[in-house]
């Protein structure tokens, strides 16, 4: 499971599940770039975390929606480092609401950090990788991208997105050595969750067969496991983390 002198981009990198699977692929040996867009005291404080247990880690700020600079921040990554071997495109936002009330502008919004943002870092990535012949990259869906949510039609549409752009990039860059692959995760424990209240909380276990809500870490491991040797024939596939909520 080494990513020993990898190195590595987490969009969305400073809390929650980005900054579990920034320090997932840090254990793994690999020198982790951490994007944030809003943030920066989460950021330092996941690089203090990566660098405290003797890991590499360095900070970028970019917003991923933005295509000038997502390409700007990976050729400054490509600079700094000499290549660009991973990419986990994690960064996401809500803007919930009935889709009858939905303003066009929380439409436009998830729809491109969620999902062209993805496209826009890929792409950029991808030319490193290309050359080089080798790359891991994987993609943060949503279990709404599959069984949908009222309340979320643009999230839900987004996160489904991704799982097809996921599917047609790893036909695309199967042949130089790249993988492609995603993760869905269900209820996962984060600032998000817990700032729900506690009955909420009972009526979502009850749904999940496994009867609790998963951790950052568990998605952290699945993508360790794609981005690692033992995921190296697997691609165009997406790997569910929720409980059995979604089958």
């Amino acid at each position: 499971m080494s990513l020993s002198g990898k190195i590595a981009l987490v969009t969305g990198g400073s809390r929650g599940i980005g900054r579990a699977i920034c320090q997932r692929i840090s254990s793994m040996g690999g020198h982790v770039y951490i994007n944030y867009v809003a943030n920066p005291a989460a950021a330092e404080e996941t690089r203090k975390i990566i660098q405290d247990a003797g890991g590499r880690a360095d900070i970028i700020c970019f917003d991923v929606a933005d295509g000038e600079q997502a390409q700007s921040a990976i050729k400054q990554i490509i600079a700094e480092a000499g290549s660009l071997d991973v990419l986990v495109n994690n960064a996401g936002i809500t803007r919930d609401g009935l889709m009858a009330r939905m303003k066009e502008s929380d439409w436009d919004l998830v729809i491109n950090t969620n999902l062209k943002g993805a496209f826009l870092c890929a792409k950029a990535a991808s030319k490193a990788m290309v050359k080089n012949r080798w790359g891991r990259i994987v993609n943060i869906t949503s279990v709404i991208g599959f069984a949908g949510n009222a309340g979320q039609v643009n999230y839900a549409a987004a996160k489904a997105g991704l799982v097809g752009l996921t599917k047609s990039m790893a036909r695309e860059f199967a042949s130089r050595n790249i993988t492609v692959n995603g993760v869905a995760p269900g209820y996962i424990v984060t600032d998000m969750t817990s700032s729900l209240s506690e009955e909420i909380q009972d009526k979502i276990k009850a749904e999940i067969p496994l009867a609790a809500l998963g951790t950052p870490e568990d998605v952290a491991g699945a993508v360790a496991y794609l981005l690692g040797d033992d995921g190296r024939y697997v691609t165009g596939q997406v790997l569910h983390v929720n409980g059995g909520m979604y089958m």
